[in-house]
């Protein structure tokens, strides 16, 4: 039915109809991430157990500062096991206050890597400036 050739308007209304799913097939995704972002994220702060650092020595070795309760371990983190290294003290971890306007939001990530693409590509085109 949609392979047939149609007049302009018959093939208008079909782009029309197309455009207007497509518009509430983003919207739907959207909400969605949403809710599981804040599902996700009123988890997360509910609980004993955070991450505090990361840093990653293999493709599947990793070292991680985390704080159980009111403990704070250096762990080794490996493809098949976790061992604990060290337990350290509050005063031996710095931690940087990440100010709430610094805070990561998807959509300033999303309009910055916008911008640098325009300008980016603004002055692609020429050459010996």
């Amino acid at each position: 039915m949609l392979l047939t050739i149609s007049g302009g308007w018959e093939a208008f209304v079909q782009l029309f109809t197309v455009a207007v799913v497509f518009i509430l097939v983003l919207g739907l995704t959207y909400m969605t991430t949403r809710l599981t972002a804040g599902v996700q994220r009123g988890k997360m702060s509910r609980t004993n157990i955070e991450v505090i650092e990361t840093v990653k020595l293999t493709p599947n070795k990793y070292v991680q500062i985390i704080r159980c309760g009111g403990k704070y371990l250096a762990i080794a983190v490996c493809k098949d096991n976790v061992t604990m290294l060290t337990e350290l003290t509050e005063d031996e971890i710095e931690r940087p206050a990440r100010p709430e306007s610094e805070k990561l939001d998807f959509h300033r990530i999303l309009e910055k890597a916008g911008s640098a693409g325009r300008s980016g590509s603004a002055g692609a085109g020429r050459r010996g400036d």
